[in-house]
């Protein structure tokens, strides 16, 4: 089961008092695209927070990571989050801040203490999402393919076993968000980083085919292939 990456089993998602997704079984394995679609309201941000525990899981089990949803605390669930990498679809970068600077915060926050490692990780990381030159630029600076790039960057930097993407795509056009979509992707292949990709996106779907996991009244189906 170590491959195993997300592993829900008759979980009920709750926002608030609200059940919003019944029954759901689901699997993700290490290295693993997963595209996740669903009409607004449908539970998609609901179930993504869940994973990440913004959401408590109460019902059903769940693991992500090694970690198992039913148990975290406030003092566990940044170790769970150090295991992810998460990426919305507002960049959330620090305005007043470099690219570098942007993730040495994160590395500083997660406990990184030797500064040379540091450097060298954030240049690894940049050098993965083809960003290097833009190390010392301020994020206005950047086009939003590049902004989106850096916040890419930042969720990889603690080598993650799961890359949550809500909405990446969202404020970007088509050209550039196929490139950021081709970028998870590989990332995806060549880190052996399972990545769940929640788009609204249809033409990406049929673009660029993945298994999708679809929230639909209530619950979650798998579908083969593509059909909107």
């Amino acid at each position: 089961m170590d491959h195993l990456i997300v592993h829900l089993r008759d979980a009920q998602i709750f926002q608030k008092e609200r059940l919003v997704i019944d029954q759901v079984n689901l699997k993700i394995s290490k290295g693993e695209f997963t595209y996740l679609i669903g009409k607004t309201g449908s539970g998609k941000s609901s179930l993504l927070k869940t994973l990440y525990a913004a959401l408590p899981l109460e019902e059903g089990n769940g693991q992500v990571a090694g970690f198992d949803l039913r148990k975290m605390t406030r003092k566990n669930i940044p170790h769970l989050r150090r295991k992810l990498g998460i990426v919305f679809q507002d960049f959330n970068l620090l305005s007043d801040r470099s690219v570098r600077e942007n993730l040495l915060f994160v590395l500083k926050a997660t406990g990184w203490k030797d500064r040379s490692k540091m450097t060298e990780r954030l240049k690894e990381v940049l050098q993965q999402v083809n960003l290097i030159e833009k190390l010392d630029e301020m994020p206005h600076k950047l086009s939003g393919g590049e902004q989106q790039r850096v916040v890419i960057a930042r969720a990889l930097l603690n080598d993650p076993d799961l890359i949550i993407a809500d909405e990446p795509t969202g404020n970007l056009d088509p050209e550039t968000s196929d490139e950021i979509l081709l970028l998870l992707r590989q990332l995806a292949m060549h880190n052996n980083t399972a990545v769940l990709f929640a788009t609204h996106d249809y033409r990406i779907l049929e673009n660029f085919p993945a298994r999708i996991i679809r929230c639909l009244n209530g619950r979650i189906f798998e579908e083969e292939g593509f059909e909107v």
